[in-house]
C-alpha cells in the first residue's frame, strides 16, 4: 500500500507543479486545490472514504486536462491495485465466508463420524467450527421469530447433538471399553478372531483445545471426566461389592490418558462383606441361633455352613452397613433385640416354673443352707447331679437334654446382647472414620457465622449451614454416649423382679449345672475340630458367658450367685483331684504301664476340664463389666477398633496366663 501510495503521489506532484507553473486563474485554482487534497487523502490511511474522495478530486482535477493520457491510465491501474491491496481482508473473508453450511448441515454428521474414524488431522475439528461460526450472522437477521436468537439457538443445539453423537459419546465409550479391558486383562483371553479391530488410542482427541461452538465451550476431556464419574458411581451404588474394579479403573484413567474423575465417596465393601446389619436385625432370631459370638476379639462366627468356609461378622463389616444404611440402624438393631428378648424371656420363665426344675432347685437351696455354714464352696457334686438328672426327664431327636435346650435359651440371649454390643462398636468406629478429618471435636468453628462476617454470597451461606449441619451430626454421633446395655436391662428388671415371678428367684442356683453342661459340650465341640468333624465344631462360644452376666443383672442375683463361691469351689476340686492322680502316679511308678497311661489320661482331662472352668469363669467375669453402672465409661474407648484389638490381644494372653498359674 505504501508502494502504490508513493507511485500515485509521484504523478500527482508532477502534474501539480506543471499547473503552478503558469499563472494561476480561478479555473487552475480549483485543478491545484484538488491535487493538493489527493496529496492530503493519500498521506492517511487507505479508508474508503479517503479513496473515494482521492477519485472525486482526480475526476475534478481531469475536468480541465490537467493530467496526461498516460497518466490517467497509470493512475487508473494503481488505485485498481490499492483498491485491492486496501479490501483484500474483506475480500478474503466474503470469498470464505461457509454460511452456506446452515442450508447443506446435513453433512455435518457424516463428517464427525468420518472424523472420529481418522485421527491424522484431529485438530481440523476447530477449521469446522469457525466455518459453523459463519452461519451466526445470517441467523441473528431474522426477522420472522421471536426472538431473533431462537432459529440460532436451535442450529446451535442440533450441531452440538451430532458432535455429541459422533464424537462425545463415542469417545466415553471407547475410553471406558480400554479402562475394562487393561483392568481385566488377568481374566482375558488371547483373540482369535483375526479380523477384529483393536481398541483404537482416543489420546489426540483427549488432548485438543477447547472447541467454541457458537460462543459456547466444548472440552472434550471435561465431558469424559464427568461421564466416567458418573459411570462408576452409577454402577459403584448397583453393586457396591465391585468397588475396587472401579477403582482401578479411575487410577488407570489419571495414569494413561490424564483424567482425574472425583471419588464418588461411597462406602468401600469388601469381598467378604458377609450378611448385612439389616438382614441380621430383621432375623436376628435366626442369627443369634447360626452364630456364635466371640467376647473378647469381638465377632461372630458361623456355627456350621455347607461351603468350605465360615462367614464371620466383625466390627468393619457393621461400620460399612452403617455408612451405607445410616446410624439409625442402631436405635432399631435395639428395638428388634427387645422384641426378640421378650419372647425369649417368656420361654425361659417357663422353664424355671416347671415342677421338676423347681422342686431341684428347692432341694439344692434347702441343702445349701444347711451345708453352708460347715462348707464354703457350692458342692460340685450336686451340680452334676443335676446336669445327670436332668437327662433323665428325657432327649430330643438329637440328643439334648432339657438342660442342654436350657443353655442354648441363654446363649443365645447372650448372642443378642453380643450383637447390640458389636453394632455399638461399629457405630463408634464408623463416627470416629467421619469424624477424623474435623481438627478439635470440643470447639468447633460455625462456618456459617464466618461466612456471615464474610459477606459472601446467599448460596454460600447455605452449603455452610449443610456443613455445619453434618458436622453437628458426626460431633453428636462420636459424643454420644448411650448405655444400650443398661436400657435393655432396666426395660425388663421391673417386670422379672416383680413377687408374681418368685419362680426366677433361684435362677443362680442353676447355674452351677448350666456351667458343668457348657464345658463338656465346648470340649465336645472342640474335639470336633480335632476330628475334623464337621458337626458341633466350635472354638468358641461367649454367648453363654454373656447370657448369664446379663441376666444376673436383670434378675438382680449377682450377690447371691457370688455367695455360692462357685468358681473357687470348681478350682479347689479341680486342684484336689489332680494331686490325687498325681499320687497315684508317684506311688505307683514302678507299676503296670496300662495303669500310668490311664492316670496320664486322667490327669489330661482334668486339665482340660479346669482350663475351660477358668476360661469360662474369665468370660463370665469379663461380661459382667459391661452391665455395671460405670461400665460405659469404662468400655467406650475399648469398644474402638484400635483399642479393642490391643485388648483383645492382652485379655487373651491375660487369660491363658491366668489359667496356666492356676494349672
Amino acid at each position: 500500500m505504501q508502494y502504490l501510495t508513493c507511485q500515485i503521489l509521484s504523478i500527482i506532484v508532477a502534474a501539480k507543479t506543471r499547473v503552478s507553473s503558469t499563472r494561476l486563474d480561478g479555473r487552475r485554482l480549483d485543478i491545484f486545490v484538488a491535487l493538493t487534497l489527493v496529496e492530503q487523502m493519500l498521506s492517511g490511511s487507505g479508508t474508503k472514504e479517503r479513496r473515494l474522495i482521492t477519485r472525486v478530486a482526480l475526476s475534478l482535477a481531469n475536468q480541465a486536462r490537467a493530467l496526461r493520457e498516460e497518466d490517467i491510465s497509470s493512475l487508473l491501474v494503481l488505485l485498481r491495485r490499492l483498491d485491492l491491496a486496501c479490501e483484500v481482508q474483506n475480500r478474503v473473508k466474503e470469498a470464505t465466508n461457509c454460511s452456506l453450511l446452515y442450508h447443506h448441515r446435513v453433512v455435518l454428521p457424516t463428517y464427525f463420524d468420518n472424523y472420529f474414524q481418522n485421527f491424522e488431522n484431529v485438530h481440523h475439528i476447530h477449521f469446522m467450527f469457525a466455518a459453523i461460526k459463519d452461519c451466526e450472522g445470517p441467523l441473528k437477521k431474522c426477522v420472522h421469530l421471536t426472538p431473533q436468537s431462537q432459529l440460532l439457538e436451535q442450529f446451535k443445539e442440533e450441531v452440538y447433538n451430532h458432535f455429541k453423537e459422533c464424537v462425545l459419546d463415542k469417545v466415553c465409550q471407547t475410553v471406558e471399553t480400554e479402562l475394562r479391558l487393561s483392568t481385566h486383562t488377568h481374566l482375558q483371553l488371547d483373540s482369535r478372531n483375526p479380523y477384529q479391530v483393536p481398541v483404537r488410542d482416543v489420546s489426540p482427541i483427549l488432548h485438543l483445545q477447547a472447541l467454541v461452538l457458537l460462543g459456547s465451550i466444548i472440552l472434550i476431556k471435561d465431558y469424559v471426566e464427568q461421564y466416567l464419574e458418573r459411570t462408576f458411581y452409577a454402577l459403584t451404588v448397583v453393586a457396591p461389592h465391585d468397588w475396587r474394579t472401579y477403582e482401578e479403573m479411575r487410577n488407570l484413567a489419571s495414569s494413561k490418558y490424564s483424567l482425574f474423575t472425583v471419588p464418588s465417596h461411597l462406602p468401600s465393601h469388601t469381598l467378604d462383606q458377609g450378611v448385612d446389619v439389616l438382614e441380621m436385625m430383621r432375623n436376628i432370631h435366626v442369627f443369634v441361633q447360626h452364630y456364635m459370638y466371640n467376647l473378647n476379639q469381638q465377632f461372630f462366627v458361623e456355627a456350621t455352613s455347607n461351603n468350605k468356609h465360615l462367614n464371620t461378622v466383625s466390627i468393619n463389616h457393621i461400620a460399612n452397613s452403617i455408612r451405607t444404611h445410616g446410624a439409625g440402624i442402631i436405635n432399631t438393631t435395639v428395638n428388634f433385640t427387645y422384641q426378640f428378648l421378650r419372647r425369649k424371656f417368656q420361654v425361659f420363665s417357663q422353664f424355671l416354673y416347671d415342677e421338676h426344675i423347681k422342686s431341684r432347685l428347692l432341694k439344692d437351696l434347702q441343702h445349701w443352707r444347711e451345708v453352708k455354714a460347715s462348707q464354703e464352696y457350692f458342692p460340685f457334686e450336686r451340680a452334676e447331679k443335676f446336669n445327670r438328672g436332668i437327662r433323665k426327664l428325657g432327649l430330643t431327636q438329637e440328643g439334648l437334654s432339657y438342660l442342654d435346650q436350657f443353655r442354648g435359651l441363654i446363649t443365645h440371649i447372650g448372642n443378642a446382647m453380643g450383637y447390640v454390643r458389636l453394632v455399638r462398636s461399629g457405630g463408634l468406629h464408623c463416627s470416629s472414620k467421619a469424624a477424623r478429618f474435623i481438627p478439635d471435636l470440643q470447639d468447633v468453628v460455625s462456618f456459617v457465622q464466618l461466612c456471615e462476617d464474610a459477606s459472601v454470597s446467599t448460596g454460600t451461606t447455605r452449603a455452610a449451614e449443610n456443613l455445619d449441619a453434618v458436622i453437628s451430626n458426626l460431633t453428636r454421633n462420636f459424643n454420644q454416649d448411650t448405655d444400650y446395655f443398661k436400657l435393655l436391662v432396666d426395660v425388663f428388671a421391673s417386670e422379672m423382679r416383680d413377687n408374681k415371678n418368685n419362680h426366677l428367684r433361684n435362677f443362680y442356683l442353676i447355674i452351677p449345672p448350666l456351667t458343668v453342661n457348657f464345658v463338656e459340650h465346648i470340649i465336645a465341640a472342640k474335639d470336633n475340630i480335632n476330628k475334623k468333624n464337621k458337626s458341633g465344631a466350635a472354638f468358641t462360644d461367649d454367648g453363654f458367658a454373656m447370657g448369664i452376666a446379663y441376666l444376673l443383672k436383670v434378675l438382680d442375683q449377682n450377690s447371691a450367685f457370688d455367695s455360692l463361691h462357685w468358681w473357687s469351689g470348681v478350682r479347689r476340686k479341680y486342684i484336689s483331684e489332680r494331686e490325687k492322680v498325681e499320687q497315684q502316679r508317684q506311688s505307683g511308678s514302678g507299676g503296670d504301664d496300662k495303669l500310668q497311661q490311664t492316670l496320664a489320661l486322667t490327669l489330661s482331662r482334668l486339665q482340660q476340664y479346669q482350663q475351660e472352668f477358668e476360661l469360662l469363669y474369665l468370660s463370665v467375669s469379663s461380661a459382667r463389666v459391661f452391665f455395671r453402672g460405670d461400665w460405659a465409661s469404662a468400655v467406650s474407648m475399648a469398644d474402638g477398633q484400635n483399642s479393642d484389638t490391643q485388648s483383645t490381644n492382652s485379655g487373651t494372653s491375660n487369660k491363658e496366663r491366668v489359667v496356666e498359674n492356676s494349672t
